[in-house]
């Protein structure tokens, strides 16, 4: 089944960009905001907003257990996490196949699954590492 509905975890220009190729291809895009974005030209053209926290980035963009619970909050299949250092983050790839979500960033494979990582997540997600 293909992807419906994306969360764009990233924000300016890359996040408008993101949801701009959302829509071409006819997917609904969900921008996850910090507290100062949520009049942002993404908020504005996204599909839906999801506030994540607070400005600071650690607190809210790069704040991978918020972003994971906001995708699943919104019934999203997959998220974006832009480029940057989200995007080129394996724990954020880890999170999502360990939650049922679609990382649309590099493929993480070429080296073994962070067991401690996917321990961490699935405590806090309540989810047995790679039960997902």
């Amino acid at each position: 089944m293909g992807i419906k509905r994306v969360l764009v975890a990233n924000r300016g220009e890359i996040a408008v960009r993101v949801i701009k190729a959302c829509h071409a291809l006819d997917v609904e895009a969900v921008a996850a905001v910090s507290e100062p974005d949520r009049e942002s030209m993404a908020a504005r053209l996204a599909d839906r907003v999801v506030c994540i926290g607070p400005a600071r980035a650690a607190a809210s963009y790069l704040n991978i257990p918020a972003l994971v619970t906001a995708a699943l909050g919104t019934g999203a299949d997959a998220i974006h996490p832009g480029c940057g250092f989200l995007a080129e983050n394996a724990g954020c790839a880890d999170a999502c196949e360990l939650n049922g979500l679609k990382f649309v960033g590099p493929e993480f494979r070429s080296g073994p699954v962070n067991t401690r990582w996917l321990e961490e997540c699935g405590q806090l997600f309540g989810h047995a590492p790679g039960a997902g």
